[in-house]
């Protein structure tokens, strides 16, 4: 039950954040809030994996920082629907920007949380 009540108050914690962030991030015809909110969520999540990785005792911390608040912040469902709609308005060029700028700077924004915590 602790688990579930971790994950749940991170994971509300995070999607309130989102909306800040989206309502902070002006948004024109190119979604900038949610290509910002899963990059920063993705260099977040690395440091906490990463950090993480060194602490025998930090499950519950994994699950209120990872699971809860990076699960919640972040938003893959958003980022596909995005896609369509840019799909279906025939933006070929912002859709390959899109999609191949978040999968990239995701990658690499993990990538540096985690070699910030070693």
């Amino acid at each position: 039950m602790k688990n579930i009540l971790l994950v749940g108050i991170g994971g509300m914690l995070g999607s309130v954040l989102r909306y800040l962030a989206a309502l902070l991030i002006k948004q024109g015809s190119f979604p900038l809030a949610t290509l910002s909110v899963n990059i920063m969520g993705s260099l977040l999540i690395g440091a906490i994996m990463g950090w993480s990785v060194k602490q025998p005792d930090a499950e519950y911390w994994r699950l209120l920082l990872a699971t809860g608040i990076c699960g919640g912040f972040t938003t893959f469902s958003a980022f596909a629907w995005e896609n369509l709609q840019m799909l279906q308005q025939q933006r070929y060029g912002y859709f390959c920007i899109y999609t191949g700028g978040t999968l990239i700077l995701s990658l690499i924004a993990v990538a540096m949380g985690y070699w910030l915590t070693k």
